[in-house]
């Protein structure tokens, strides 16, 4: 269903500029640049109303982290939630409001750790399969965007898509981290940051599916993200 149209929605995203890139070529050299510093990265594609965007935030304080946005009242939303949290956050978090398509225009190669594609649109429709987000034409973006190493994180509720992806990740011959039908009851649950559609499918009873995939030219380049994280769940 098509979201009704926000009032004054272009003043309220006016009202929180200072989070929003406005211009994402100028990311083209060096997306770290917008926080004033060399930082590692990270990118959560189709952000939706914030809920993950904001969380990664508090979860990687020394991260620098772009969430993008087709949707601009969607994105809106998302803005809003960040510049209301801002006082209890890390002032590590931009968004982008477009297209994921343009990604390699905006973006130089290997600037992102890991990229987040998180209950992303199915596409299910005859052939619209090279529209989704896990398709294999984004997969060689992601490739060439990530560091040697990275990973690609992935969570939709959609199981026909997520057997398809598997299958993708499969043919680019991507190392599988972490797979699961049941998120929610997996040794990753407890540090699980949950998205707003998250909330709803599991207050329905509905299975999670994620999967965690290494491009694997080197591991070395996220060792440092995974010991936080295991350290995180070790207090």
């Amino acid at each position: 269903m098509r979201m009704r149209k926000k009032k004054h929605s272009e003043e309220r995203i006016e009202a929180c500029s200072e989070l929003l890139i406005r211009d994402p070529l100028s990311c083209r050299e060096d997306p770290s640049a917008v926080f004033g510093k060399k930082i590692p990265m990270l990118l959560e594609l189709g952000c939706g109303k914030g809920d993950f965007a904001n969380g990664l935030s508090s979860r990687f304080p020394d991260h620098g982290i772009i969430a993008i946005e087709r949707v601009p009242d969607v994105a809106m939303m998302a803005l809003e939630k960040a510049a209301a949290n801002a006082a209890i956050r890390p002032d590590n978090l931009r968004f982008i409001i477009g297209h994921a398509q343009y990604l390699s225009d905006w973006f130089p190669p290997h600037s992102f750790e890991r990229i987040y594609v998180n209950f992303c649109d199915p596409w299910p429709k005859k052939g619209y399969h090279k529209r989704r987000l896990t398709a294999p034409s984004f997969l060689q973006v992601y490739r060439s965007l990530l560091v040697p190493g990275g990973e690609l994180h992935f969570k939709t509720d959609n199981e026909p898509l997520f057997d398809w992806s598997l299958e993708q990740f499969d043919a680019e011959k991507l190392e599988t981290v972490f797979v699961t039908r049941d998120l929610h009851n997996s040794e990753l649950a407890e540090d699980n940051i949950m998205t707003e559609y998250e909330r709803h499918f599991s207050s329905m009873g509905m299975n999670i599916f994620s999967a965690h995939v290494r491009f694997p030219e080197s591991s070395t380049a996220i060792d440092h993200i995974s010991t936080s994280e295991s350290e995180k769940g070790n207090e």
